[in-house]
């Protein structure tokens, strides 16, 4: 007699005979190439018929099941360990949609956002709770996957909603919480033991933070822009975001319901990020809160050395709230991105010109600017993201279907797309230019009090053309090594590049001079001390026309970043004689483009 094994390999061959998009499941193994035709291949998806018609994007086939009504879970969690005072024990909150296979016995894989959002906002104000699906993410989820068999779940972070415990700004507190709640969905009886994670920003954040705590149901991660670490999500090489000196108050202001209930959401590490901001601000290479309050609330680092996974990179490479430098930077100069594949993670990418969005948030990525994404958008917002999701989850998840292709697709600032093996690329050239062969103005730079207001003392540098007859396709990150000199023990050099020929914007740099080494590590600087600094652009990939050069505009801050606690006291004095700009570039194989899905009413034509 053939055992049930062989039975159930005989039916799933006669069943993928019949249909290219079905898929059985003996054990967790598929095949290891997206050639079988099991899906549409991504060259061919924008001649397939895409409902175009919500505010995200759907998958090719809608699944057959429905969801089940919204249950409820209070995880109770061992906090004793945790905060110093506070509740020893605490509570997790979430709640979740089964779909209707479960009614059949089947086990299902689940799909969870984690985030501090659900009851957001003053009282009377509030965003909606954890058992209404939210606007968006849920949604998007909600209506995509639990047709498809999955269970999902929107999940409370201690503190907020009716979650209880501190409201612990990414620290191990809300690490713990999130490890429980991870752990209770993964060992449900209607639980296949597979997690999946998804989410932007914050609820990229509480991605990485389940991942550092190494859950074995913990399977793959989606973070959208998702916050890797919090000190450099606030400072790049010392140079402080505004935001910075009121992040954790911000949050915590608007999860309380001010109430005497709030005295449970009060803990040290509350007390502690009210300061921890001003005083790296000003305390610079003497901050005491660089070695506790941010070292505990950096995840990447702490996931790549205890956790088993997946990760699905998704950026806007004009994205100015999450910078993109928190997967494109790393703390040996390599990337996380390179250094999660080097390490045999299983690593996708998607890295578009959008800002702090979703690939498929069309409503959102009209309105960008010239130089910050505007000329791409006429190709930019995927239609086809729901579809490339459910292929990704179909395999870690379920097991189902190829082994998703573990490349980056990454778009151009003029909007075309294409595949790349990594990001940023590796085989590039580098041009190395000399900025003594660039016509500057100015050698100083300061904020300096002006009659009628402020402004600043500022270096201009205008390069020659990087090539008289070839496109130039920068991709990557650009590199300045500006030799300089100091004035005082700090100091900050803001660096805008433009396109020298149309002004057009290309990216930007900064840093504290007391970072001029890179990184978060910094050294006392004394008056006249000569010091290269090493500034890393934040990434970009553009196209530069034939005739057309580089020019370099350095202020003493820009954008949202705040001048140095120094003032005027702190110039730098820039030496463009023994400064360096070193771009990589590259040349694209013409098999590696492709054209996304896009939709002739959606208001991303121009």
């Amino acid at each position: 007699m053939e055992n049930k094994s062989t039975i159930r390999s005989s039916i799933c061959m006669l069943i993928v005979m019949m249909s290219s998009f079905a898929g059985c499941l003996d054990s967790f193994t598929s095949n290891d190439s997206n050639d079988s035709g099991f899906y549409p291949d991504l060259k061919q998806r924008h001649q397939l018929d895409w409902n175009m018609t919500h505010t995200y994007s759907r998958v090719l086939e809608d699944g057959p099941h429905y969801a089940l009504d919204v249950q409820e879970a209070f995880i109770e969690v061992d906090t004793s360990d945790v905060w110093e005072t506070g509740p020893s024990e605490s509570e997790v909150h979430l709640s979740y949609w089964l779909p209707s296979n479960t009614l059949d016995g089947e086990k299902v894989p689940v799909i969870a956002v984690i985030s501090p959002y659900y009851s957001y906002g003053q009282p009377t104000d509030e965003s909606s709770d954890t058992t209404v699906v939210s606007a968006g993410r849920g949604e998007f989820i909600f209506e995509n996957f639990v047709p498809h068999g999955y269970a999902f779940a929107q999940v409370a972070v201690f503190g907020t909603e009716l979650s209880t415990g501190c409201f612990d700004y990414r620290g191990n507190g809300e690490g713990l919480g999130i490890h429980h709640a991870v752990e209770w969905l993964g060992s449900q009886e209607w639980s296949n033991g597979h997690v999946g994670l998804y989410g932007k920003s914050y609820e990229g954040a509480t991605q990485w933070e389940a991942a550092a705590q190494g859950s074995e149901y913990l399977k793959t991660i989606v973070p959208i822009s998702g916050t890797t670490a919090l000190h450099p999500l606030l400072y790049k090489n010392g140079s402080a975001e505004a935001r910075s000196q009121v992040m954790h108050m911000a949050y915590f202001s608007s999860t309380v319901d001010y109430n005497p209930d709030d005295l449970d959401n009060i803990c040290p590490d509350i007390v502690e990020g009210f300061f921890a901001g001003p005083t790296t601000y000003g305390a610079g290479e003497f901050d005491p809160y660089m070695d506790n309050y941010y070292s505990e609330r950096s995840h990447i680092d702490k996931a790549f050395n205890n956790w088993e996974g997946s990760v699905y990179f998704v950026h806007g490479m004009q994205d100015w709230n999450v910078d993109p430098h928190q997967i494109f930077s790393g703390p040996d100069g390599t990337p996380w991105y390179h250094q999660y594949q080097d390490a045999g993670y299983d690593v996708r990418g998607m890295i578009g010109q959008w800002e702090h969005n979703y690939p498929d948030q069309w409503t959102k990525h009209n309105a960008q600017d010239s130089g910050y994404g505007a000329e791409a958008i006429h190709n930019m917002t995927r239609w086809d993201w729901a579809q490339d999701l459910f292929e990704w989850f179909e395999y870690y998840l379920k097991g189902v279907g190829p082994k998703p292709d573990l490349h980056v697709q990454v778009q151009r600032n003029d909007g075309q797309w294409r595949v790349e093996e990594t990001w940023p690329p590796e085989n590039v050239e580098n041009l190395v230019l000399s900025l003594g062969d660039c016509p500057f103005s100015g050698v100083f730079v300061s904020g300096l009090a002006v009659v009628g207001g402020a402004a600043q003392q500022s270096v201009t540098l205008d390069c020659p053309a990087l090539s008289e007859t070839d496109y130039v396709h920068i991709s990557g990150l650009v590199r300045l090594h500006l030799d300089t000199i100091a004035f005082f023990d700090g100091g900050q050099i803001f660096v805008e590049m433009q396109d020298s020929t149309n002004g057009m914007r290309l990216g930007h740099a900064t840093m504290d001079i007391r970072y001029h080494a890179g990184g978060s590590e910094p050294q006392t600087v004394l008056p006249n001390d000569r010091q290269i600094m090493r500034m890393e652009f934040q990434g970009i990939d553009a196209i530069i026309p034939p005739g057309n050069g580089i020019r370099l505009i350095m202020t003493e801050s820009g954008e949202d970043y705040l001048a140095p606690l120094c003032g005027n006291a702190c110039p730098v004095h820039i030496l463009p004689s023994s400064s360096t700009l070193t771009i990589p570039h590259i040349d694209v194989n013409s098999s590696d483009i492709f054209i996304s899905p896009q939709s002739e009413s959606a208001a991303n034509n121009l």
